[in-house]
């Protein structure tokens, strides 16, 4: 259910955007570095949309793979420390058993 509301929540982000872009079709003078240039409203408001959606993908792909490789790094040690408690088990019970015998 969460993942339809996000969708939803897109999709209306996206027409609300879209509509926003399409009612500002003015022309506007860009300042760059080097220069400047005549583009179309429109033409910007979608590319900082897109640019804007492209970081916080990276920050999420970033974080994602953190926490991908920090779940791996915690099922080994998990693993490890089942290792070693079976281990541990095993040789109580032989312990247990040589006591057993002995006496």
């Amino acid at each position: 259910m969460k993942g339809q509301w996000s969708l939803i929540l897109a999709f209306l982000f996206a027409l609300i955007v879209a509509v926003f872009a399409v009612i500002n079709v003015d022309s506007v003078e860009v300042n760059y570095l080097f220069g400047t240039a005549n583009w179309p409203l429109i033409l910007v408001i979608l590319t900082s949309v897109l640019m804007g959606g492209m970081i916080v993908a990276s920050v999420g792909l970033f974080r994602y793979y953190r926490l991908l490789r920090r779940v791996k790094q915690l099922e080994k040690e998990n693993q490890l420390l089942k290792d070693e408690g079976i281990n541990s088990i095993q040789e109580s019970e032989e312990i247990e058993k040589n006591d057993q015998a002995d006496h």
